[in-house]
């Protein structure tokens, strides 16, 4: 499954990127997250409740960030296991442009899917997967544009 999108957000370049690295921020944006555990720069552990059409699970995974082209391009991959429900990996490239006083957000992502999730059908994943993203970017620029007036 693939997903990409662009996003406008009413802050600077370093204001966004630093909300990206920022758990705090993370955690309240990601949908179900009810845990964020930044280990290091590079490194997160994540708990997050999620329902999939008829399946509702609770994933804990691990995300791996890749910053050699940071501030203005990163990549994350990751992992996550929710038991009988199923697992999950993938990974994306983010690309973050100054335009004036607001930044362009731009992801390509890519995952993977196994156990009873994978048995749902294509179409659901994806329109969940589409509608989580959707959730995760608004939140997040709200959240951030928020930061960047006070």
């Amino acid at each position: 499954m693939e997903l990409s999108d662009k996003i406008t957000i009413n802050a600077p370049k370093d204001v966004v990127y630093a909300a990206l690295n920022d758990p705090e921020i993370l955690k309240q944006c990601i949908p179900g997250c009810e845990e964020l555990i930044k280990h290091s720069d590079t490194e997160l552990e994540a708990k997050v409740v999620l329902r999939v059409g008829p399946v509702k699970a609770s994933f804990g995974g691990n995300v791996t960030l890749d910053t050699d082209g940071a501030p203005d391009q990163f990549s994350l991959s990751g992992q996550g296991n929710g038991g009988a429900a199923g697992h999950a990996k993938g990974g994306a490239d983010v690309t973050l442009t100054a335009e004036g006083d607001q930044t362009i957000l731009e992801y390509d992502a890519k995952a993977e899917i196994g156990g009873k999730l994978a048995q749902l059908g294509s179409r659901l994943i994806q329109s969940t997967a589409k509608k989580l993203a959707s959730k995760f970017f608004k939140s997040f620029a709200k959240v951030v544009e928020q930061e960047s007036v006070a």
